[in-house]
Parts: C-alpha cells; sequence; structure tokens
C-alpha cells in the first residue's frame, strides 16, 4: 500500500517518528547525522529515495533548536538533490514561532525567516501541529498542514471527567488563548473562565483577575506550549487561592520546559500537567506530576491521507 513511502527522521524526536511507522506499518527509511569536529552537521541518506512520496519527521525543538533545524534543512536539501517525488516537512512542533512579529523597531520576524529556510532547503509542502501563530500558516508559499492537539485531549478529558462533568470547567490561562479555550470547552460541552493577567517583562507574569465562576470546579487548563512554566504555575495559583477551584489540571500540546520549568511544575498546587509528544520528554528528568500523550496516531493518519491524495480536514474536526 505504501510502497513508495518513504520516512525520515533526525536527531530530535527519533521516537515518535518510530511510533508513526508502527502505525502505517512501514519501515523508518535509515539515516546518518553525524557532527565534524569543528561542529558542522553531516547528513547521508541511507536508501534510494527516487521518486517516492518522503516524510521528514523533525521537530526544531529544544534542547538545540538550531542544530534541529539545521539538521532538518540538510535532510531536506538531501532528499532534493536525490530527486524524491514529493517530500512533505513533518514539524511536530515549530520553533521560532513565538517571533512572528516585530514588536519594536529592528527586530526580526524569526517565524517568517524560518519557513523561507524551510521552502529553500526543498519542502513541497509542511505538515505541523498547533502553531503558535495561525498567521504563520500564510509565511509559507507552499501547502500547509496545522493539527489541532486538542481532541486528543478532549478524549482524555471526557474519560477523565465523566463522572464530575457538570463540575468541571475550562479555563483560558490568558486573554491570547481565549479562542482556543473556548473552542476546546465546546467540545467537551463545558462552561469557560479567563485568568486575567499582567505581563511585566518576557517569561514573567502577574496574575490580576479570574473572570468566571470556578469555586468548587474540577478546572482544565488549557494552553498551546509550556515554556518556562511561570504563566501556568501562576494561574493554577489564582484559581485555587483566589478562585476557590476545587483542583487544578493543565494541558498543552508542547512542553518545552525550558529554565526552572519543571522545579515550578513539582511545586505547584497542579494535579497533573499533561502534554502531547510533539517534543520528547527530557532524558533523566523525573516529574510525576507530567505526563504524555502520544500523537503518532494523528500524524500517521494525516501522512496517509497526503500521500493517497485524500482531504486532511476530517482530521480537524
Amino acid at each position: 500500500m505504501f510502497s513508495d513511502l518513504k520516512i525520515v527522521t533526525g536527531s530530535s524526536n527519533p521516537e515518535l517518528a518510530k511510533a508513526i511507522c508502527d502505525h502505517l506499518g512501514c519501515q523508518l527509511t535509515p539515516t546518518l547525522a553525524t557532527t565534524f569536529s569543528d561542529g558542522e552537521l553531516r547528513i547521508e541518506i541511507g536508501d534510494n529515495v527516487r521518486g517516492d512520496d518522503v516524510f521528514v519527521v523533525q521537530p526544531t525543538c529544544p534542547p538545540l533548536v538550531n542544530r534541529n533545524l539545521m539538521q532538518l534543512c540538510l535532510m531536506l536539501d538531501a532528499l532534493k538533490r536525490a530527486s524524491a517525488g514529493r517530500i512533505t516537512a513533518v514539524i511536530p512542533y515549530y520553533g521560532y514561532a513565538r517571533q512572528d512579529r516585530k514588536t519594536k523597531p529592528r527586530d526580526p520576524i524569526s517565524a517568517k525567516l524560518v519557513a523561507n529556510l524551510i521552502t529553500t532547503a526543498g519542502a513541497d509542502r509542511v505538515l505541523t501541529m498547533d502553531l503558535h501563530a495561525n498567521q504563520i500558516q500564510g509565511f509559507f508559499d507552499i501547502p500547509v498542514d496545522n493539527l489541532l492537539g486538542s481532541p486528543i485531549f478532549v478524549d482524555h478529558f471526557t474519560k477523565k471527567y465523566a463522572d464530575c462533568h457538570d463540575d468541571t470547567m475550562v479555563v483560558s490561562p490568558d486573554v491570547g488563548s481565549v479562542s482556543r479555550a473556548r473552542a476546546f470547552a465546546q467540545k467537551l460541552n463545558m462552561p469557560l473562565a479567563i485568568v486575567d493577567k499582567r505581563r511585566q517583562k518576557a517569561n514573567s507574569s502577574e496574575v490580576m483577575n479570574i473572570i468566571g465562576d470556578v469555586r468548587g470546579k474540577h478546572v482544565i487548563l488549557l494552553d498551546d506550549m509550556v515554556d518556562t512554566g511561570g504563566s501556568l504555575c501562576h494561574a493554577a495559583q489564582a484559581l485555587m487561592e483566589i478562585g476557590g477551584a476545587q483542583d487544578v489540571t493543565a494541558c498543552a500540546s508542547h512542553g518545552v520546559l525550558s529554565g526552572p520549568a519543571i522545579d515550578r511544575i513539582n511545586s505547584s498546587v497542579l494535579d497533573e500537567v499533561i502534554f502531547l509528544d510533539t517534543i520528547p520528554a527530557k532524558p533523566g528528568v523525573k516529574c510525576e506530576k507530567i505526563k504524555y500523550i502520544s500523537v503518532a496516531h494523528m500524524f500517521a493518519e494525516a501522512i496517509s491521507h497526503i500521500y493517497m491524495e485524500t482531504s486532511v480536514s476530517p482530521l480537524f474536526l
């Protein structure tokens, strides 16, 4: 069925790529990624890909964002020069997405630059998940499919709160995430509340008020990513101390978890934090509050639709 389909992966999340292959019933194409003594990267594709439909699974994620991005570009270039029929960059986590506009004079628009790099390197289309800003799809001059992680969370929380559905609420951690949280709450058929905060400087925030009544409720905090964890943990604390919530569980598609994030989550009032495995868990770092749900089945289904030239839109329902 997938005779001319090839899955290639770099070093940023090979476990996800293998899981995608398991769902598709195919094997990973051998790829050698090494580093020269001067720090330059070297890529070697192990199989013939001439005329094949090739999918490169490589999130540009921490802790080595720039290396992972460069590795992706080198793989795309190698496949293009090897005469692959079509090349799809599968980027579960799109790095630099938060730099999507100029906020002050002489700022770069890094998300646009990265889009240009990926296109120039040889990608014919992009498959990603939960872009931080939807307009990034327009930064590309090639087709972009931006999958949504919310259906996976909807399935999870529908089962988890089946016995106390009427006492559960969805909360947006800030005003900017309201549209995402509202759509999520509608799918769960739950009410919505909002944490109103004022950001003082980068990677820090001050919670000001809670819009909505969360007293005595089980709360689901929804965000697209968790970086240093400050906003999420402050929001959870406000929901408990100011709002009087019964308990708080958080979920986000991308667990960036930089700096003090793990320590903050460990010491927070959060019962549980659930991520999708778009970014692999940090090796050797344990936090019993953090759980991961695989997105391999969703990416495998999307890849199957793209390969078969059928609509990907059912995945957005």
